[in-house]
């Protein structure tokens, strides 16, 4: 058996290349299939600018900076986009109804197994279509992928799924609920100030451990990702639905249910592939989220992020859509069956250099 190498060391030799070389025609055959499923859907394909004003407004995402000159000399702050989102919904308020994209995306202090400092997001928009539709578009996109990867199964670590089974729809609450024994509306009597000292007393119970510095979003982050993410996309891939609205900066609350958010995310064997939104499009309630959130970023990291003023403009003009970003990289994992997403990468990211 071959020695693999550590991420961004040694891919280039033929031995290491050979090994991957399966896996990358797959991903081909994936990418190629994920453009016929949509532009047979009416849908139009689109290309983005990766350097934008913002990187994106959300307290934990980190971005790489640039600078750009102008022709006279003088510098502006840019920004490698975090996701093509912007963009994307600045072309559904210009006209455009369906659209995709394929876009490079990077994201600072992110290098794990599932992830990589720059990947391939797809993202997808619907104007005029109720979010729940992109749940169903995410059952077409990962049969699609298992076809073209030649799979019966999603595989990673132990854990399968068949993606042509459909998707389960599961609420954020009776995840909670029956994965985590915790009641997560108890918590949310009041959406606008969340009981965190509730919260914790109900999660320390159940064995998850509390810092005494940890917010309602800390606590609720942790419950995830220990009880919760684990158990998701079991047997068949899981849409884990309306989160509270107080953990969706980008979607609209929902009108039966203003404690929760038109927000699900798509799981796999217990992998996170997508997280798809009812967009907000009041440019006043999402200028205050982000104002809160870089806020909180300053406070947290010493650092924020500016606000695109020209997003805020857009929404004005954006009707009700539905919007979706998806990680192809994690997708082609799952249908691959590849412990690590460099094993699906042409070319990763070089981690060696020098300290600053």
């Amino acid at each position: 058996m071959t020695q693999r190498p550590s991420p961004g060391a040694g891919w280039w030799r033929p031995d290491l290349h050979a090994d991957r070389a399966p896996r990358l025609a797959a991903r081909g055959r994936i990418v190629r299939a994920v453009r016929r499923l949509f532009e047979d859907d009416g849908f139009t394909e689109v290309e983005t600018p990766i350097l934008q004003v913002s990187p994106g407004n959300e307290t934990h995402l980190h971005a790489f900076e640039t600078t750009l000159f102008a022709n006279d000399g003088t510098p502006s702050r840019l920004y490698l986009h975090t996701s093509p989102e912007f963009t994307c919904k600045k072309l559904i308020a210009a006209g455009e109804r369906r659209l995709f994209t394929l876009a490079r995306v990077f994201r600072n202090r992110e290098r794990t197994d599932l992830h990589h400092p720059e990947f391939t997001m797809l993202e997808w928009y619907r104007a005029g279509a109720p979010y729940t539709a992109l749940i169903d578009d995410c059952a077409a996109l990962v049969a699609a992928a298992a076809d073209a990867a030649g799979s019966e199964r999603f595989v990673f670590r132990g854990r399968a799924a068949d993606p042509r089974a459909g998707i389960e729809r599961v609420t954020v609450a009776e995840a909670f609920r029956d994965l985590a024994g915790i009641d997560l509306l108890a918590t949310l009597a009041d959406p606008e100030s969340p009981d965190r000292d509730g919260f914790a007393a109900a999660a320390a119970s159940k064995g998850i451990r509390i810092a005494a510095d940890d917010s309602w979003s800390d606590i609720f982050s942790r419950v995830m990702v220990e009880r919760i993410e684990p158990f998701l996309g079991l047997g068949r891939p899981t849409a884990l639905c309306d989160y509270p609205a107080c953990e969706a900066a980008l979607a609209r609350r929902k009108p039966d249910a203003p404690r929760l958010s038109e927000r699900f995310e798509l799981y796999a064997c217990g992998v996170e592939l997508a997280n798809g939104f009812g967009e907000l499009t009041d440019p006043a309630e999402q200028r205050r989220r982000f104002e809160a959130d870089m806020a909180l970023k300053e406070r947290i990291y010493g650092e924020r992020h500016p606000i695109d003023e020209d997003f805020l403009a857009a929404l004005s003009l954006m009707p009700e859509t539905s919007g979706i970003a998806l990680g192809i990289d994690r997708l082609v994992m799952l249908a691959t069956g590849a412990t690590r997403i460099t094993d699906v990468l042409w070319a990763p990211v070089a981690e060696i250099g020098s300290p600053i």
